[in-house]
């Protein structure tokens, strides 16, 4: 335990609002979470290549989509999270 003891003076009530990780959630990384939606697009676009459900020209335009979906879901994701945090200081 703690020997220190924060005393709160009276008539001075804060509003504590629970934390992100009280609240049961936990910040995303935008990051990760873009590098892993691009690797698992990768995976889908190698397994069908392997299962020879495309041809060799079929990956040229197959290959820059899981990219594109993943930078969208970054700015998407980088959207909310600013508008969030610009709601919560305001």
């Amino acid at each position: 335990m703690s020997e220190h003891v924060q005393e709160q003076q009276p008539g001075l009530e804060q509003e504590q609002q629970p934390t992100i990780w009280e609240a049961g959630r936990h910040p995303v990384n935008i990051g990760q979470l873009v590098m892993g939606l691009a690797f698992l697009g990768l995976v889908a676009v190698w397994a069908l290549f392997t299962t020879d459900a495309v041809d060799g020209g079929d990956v040229r335009w197959l290959l820059p989509v899981p990219f594109v979906l993943a930078g969208a879901t970054g700015l998407v994701a980088s959207a909310a999270s600013g508008a969030a945090r610009r709601d919560r200081w305001s």
